[in-house]
């Protein structure tokens, strides 16, 4: 049986993940907060960031930059959306 959270993005009892995706107290946080719906759409996006914007993930600040816009797309607050995407039409 699946796990449930009450996912911070969405305001609402989800399925969560199976396992804390980072280490450390960010994971935990994600794991316990953070449905997998959430999680697999956050991926998606930070893939077309990392993409789009060229991002070096050696790069401290490109890692930064990604933390920062994670937290704003889980918390529904304003975050970048790469630039050339157009969400597909229902």
């Amino acid at each position: 049986m699946a796990r449930t959270v009450f996912c911070r993005k969405y305001q609402q009892d989800m399925e969560g993940l199976d396992f804390a995706p980072l280490p450390g107290a960010k994971g935990q946080d994600i794991y316990e907060n953070i449905s997998k719906q959430a999680w697999e759409e956050w991926q998606a996006r930070q893939t077309r960031l990392i993409n789009e914007k060229h991002l070096n993930m050696l790069d401290p600040k490109a890692r930064e930059y990604l933390q920062e816009q994670m937290e704003a797309f889980f918390n529904n607050e304003e975050s970048d959306e790469a630039d050339g995407f157009v969400p597909p039409e229902e």
